[in-house]
Formats: C-alpha cells, structure tokens, sequence
C-alpha cells in the first residue's frame, strides 16, 4: 500500500510558514478541493498553536492523521486503541451536553418541518393606490375586485382591478362627490352583481358596475357616515328577501329592502335619553329559513348587541370593555353557529352562538393576538372553523377554532349553557408598517384573498395548504 501524502505535505507547509510564502500548486487543490490558499490561516498565537490546530483537525480523520500528529513531536491524547472493556464504552458514548444538543436539534428539525406543512401567505400581487383606500372586495364568479375610498380632494373613488398574471390592471375607475366607506355585494343575484355603498354622507347607494354613473338605489340613510355595510338573501347565501344593514355614527342600525324605496324595513336607535353611540361594525346571520333572520352590531363602547328581526326584539348584549371594530358569523346561512367580535385593545372573543344561558349568555373564549387594534376579523368561505385577522401594525393572522368535545352542559341549577373551545394559530404575516383596515376572501377560488391597509396599497394574496389544517 502507498504511504500517506500527509506527513510530506505537513512538512511544506511547515517550511513555507516559516518562509513567510503561501502553499499553493496541484497537490493543494486534489488534498482541500478549493483555491490556492494557505488552507488554515496562521494563529494569532503563534506558530505552534497554528500546528496543534492543524493537529486536531486532522485527528478526525484516523491513523494517517495520528502519524501527522508524531511527525509534529506530539502523541495523539487517549487513542481508543488503547482502552478496554468500561473505559472504551466511556470514551466512546456522548457526553450529557452532546446528547442535550442532539435532542435540541431533533426537536427543531420536526418544529421546522411542522412548519412548512402549515400555511403560508403569499404576496401575489400589490398595487399603489393614490388615495386612502377604506374597503376592497371580490366581484363574485370574476378575477376581478374593487376598491374603494377618499381621495385628497375630499371625493370618493371606486376602481374596478383585475387580476392578469401576476399584476392587478385597472379597468374602470369612477369618481363620486362623497367619499367611499364600505361596500357589499350580500344583498345582490349573480346575475346582476349589484355593489351597495356607504360613504360620508350618510348615503346608502347600489351601482350597476356595467353603467355606474347613475345608482340604481339611493337613499338618505343617515345623518352621519355610514361605517359599516353588510347583505344578505344575495349570491344564493341566506334564505329570505335581499337585505342591507348599514350602521352609522349617530348610534342607528337600519336595514334596508332595495325593493321598498326611502324606509328602511327596522330601524335600530337609542331609546329616548340614551346617550348614542357611535355604530362601528354591523353583521348579518341566522339566515337560515325565510322567517329566520339577526342583526349583530359592535360600537365604540364596547357594547355588542344582537337584535333578531322576526320579532323586532333586541336578543343579547354584551360588553368587551373597548371599542369593537369588527364582528362576524361564521356563516351567514346556518342557524347561528359562531361569532366572532374584534377590538381596539388588540383583543378578539369568540363566542359559542349554539346555547344562550339565561343569565350568562353565550360561552367565550378570548385571545389577545397583539398590542394593536384589530381592524377586521373574515371566515373563510370554504370553512367556518378558518378565519384571518388583520392588524394595526400591517399584520395578517390566520387562525383555527377547535370545537369541545361537548359543546354544552347544565349548570348547578340545571340550565343549559354553552361550553367554547380553543384557538390555535396556524399563520402569522406583517405586511405593511401601516394598519390593514380591509379584508376580503374569494367566494369562488379557495385561499385567494385581498387587502387594503392605509399605505394606499392593495394587495392580493395566497394562503396556502388550506386543506391540511
């Protein structure tokens, strides 16, 4: 068998150390597979300590590395060749602290790879608005979306994108004299796509987006601006006839019939010497039937109030004790299921709509997802148990509600009462520096979602491995 080159290679190199000149040639290339250069750098400790370096990293590599070690003066420390019986099994098994650094890197070997089988949200597309965007949603059974808001002039603005590729192309954009809050397309068919607006004058207006000069609907609803709009009975979600709720800033919660001009069909309003206040949000649910049918409405206050339409009556309250700034049913369409209420303290309560107690209402279950207001809270479509969340500080988080194994029990005096569940957090993303005030799902293409936050842009994103969770 040929001799070692290593003994004759660490003998140049010692002589070119002492030289002062670099080690390079074809030897060095076919031994380290690099660039010619010195392949350990000399020791600020000097010339030994540079060998007794060199030493110990050759030393993985066995016998041929232990003569390099005698061939420097040096005898290789407790060869294992020299134990027996206990001592070899003792020098042989890990240390403590190795077994402790092997485990740890197990455990965020699986942590990492549970983490790429969560979701992710992708940025597919974003576009730079020139005006403060308020609302962004779908156009139903289209690649196409809108958005909506106040430009600097003090005027509203409605743009219709599409979606081509990888960017978002302008179609249509339509200039009003009010700015542009909220929108919906609940209360509309398929057919016709009708969008309901609300803007700062309290207006309630449904434009045909084919000919949007002229509304097709229009009314004075409010004296102040219309903050939030929802529908039902349209896009084949609800039973009943189309309706709008739109909720203001002087305190009311009206729903409208796009069929019956300038009444709204209920109206929801302080009683004579309560003090108003200001309506943030609006939702409908428990649409299930053609009788069936609630109004859920969040205000500045804290309070949550849920009023059921069939008879006129006002169900449940609640306080959160800050602001609520979003709230949503899982399903607009079953009997009441879920809701989930938003806040300004960065809070957000899910409550378990299937058994009210008598005296301690719904069953809850509350998460404080971060030190900033929650702007919108939305389900997704394909299924109810998944919804997103967006923040004050330009952040998305995705989240998953796990029912108990018993959704309700009797209390000491034998009444039911709910009983919630948990919340596990599947995804978390910031994507701004400013607040996400807008979110909207695809009704027709799973994961596919917009959003609008106040550093005028719009972005469409991606959430992926939505069937896994």
């Amino acid at each position: 068998m040929p001799a070692s080159p290593l003994p004759a290679y660490l003998e140049r190199l010692r002589g070119h150390r002492r030289e002062g000149r670099p080690l390079a040639g074809p030897r060095l290339r076919r031994l380290h597979g690099g660039p010619r250069r010195p392949p350990f750098p000399p020791s600020p400790l000097g010339q030994d300590a540079g060998e007794a370096t060199l030493s110990r990293r050759l030393s993985l590599h066995g016998g041929a590395a232990a003569k390099a070690g005698r061939q420097l003066g040096r005898e290789p420390t407790c060869p294992l060749s020299s134990l027996s019986g206990r001592r070899l099994a003792a020098a042989a098994a890990p240390s403590a602290s190795c077994r402790a650094r092997s485990a740890v890197g197990r455990r965020r070997r699986g942590g990492m790879a549970a983490g790429l089988d969560r979701p992710q949200v992708v940025s597919h597309a974003q576009q730079a608005l020139n005006y403060t965007l308020f609302d962004c949603k779908w156009v139903p059974r289209s690649a196409r979306l809108l958005c909506l808001g106040s430009t600097a002039r003090g005027s509203g603005l409605l743009q219709l994108y599409e979606l081509r590729g990888g960017r978002l192309a302008l179609l249509r954009e339509i200039e009003k004299a009010k700015p542009l809050k909220c929108g919906t397309f609940g209360a509309t068919s398929l057919q016709q796509r009708y969008f309901a607006t609300g803007d700062f004058g309290g207006n309630l207006n449904i434009w045909n987006l084919e000919a949007p000069e002229i509304p097709v609907y229009s009314v004075k609803g409010h004296k102040e601006i219309i903050n939030s709009i929802d529908g039902v009975g349209g896009l084949g979600i609800g039973e009943g006839a189309p309706e709008i709720v739109t909720g203001s800033r002087d305190g009311t919660v009206k729903v409208w019939d796009p069929r019956q001009k300038d009444t709204p069909v209920a109206n929801m309003e302080p009683v004579q010497g309560e003090s108003k206040r200001d309506c943030w949000t609006v939702a409908f649910g428990n649409a299930y039937n053609q009788e069936e049918r609630v109004v859920c409405a969040g205000y500045d206050n804290g309070d949550i109030k849920l009023f059921d339409l069939k008879t006129m009556s006002l169900q449940w309250e609640t306080n959160i004790k800050n602001g609520v700034c979003s709230v949503e049913f899982d399903r607009k369409d079953v009997n009441m299921n879920k809701l989930v209420a938003t806040s300004l303290e960065g809070k957000f309560h899910v409550f378990d709509m299937r058994t009210q107690h008598p005296t301690k209402g719904f069953a809850s279950v509350s998460e404080k997802a971060q030190k900033s207001t929650i702007w919108q809270v939305r389900h997704l479509p394909q299924n109810r148990d998944i919804f997103m969340t967006s923040g004050g500080a330009g952040s998305l988080h995705l989240w998953k509600y796990e029912y108990p194994s018993q959704r309700s029990k009797k209390d000491s005096e034998g009444a039911e009462m709910g009983v919630a569940g948990s919340l596990s957090l599947l995804q978390n993303v910031t994507l701004s520096t400013q607040p996400i005030s807008s979110l909207d799902w695809s009704p027709d293409k799973k994961g596919l979602c917009v959003c609008g936050a106040f550093d005028q842009t719009v972005r469409v994103l991606i959430v992926t491995k939505l069937n896994k969770v």
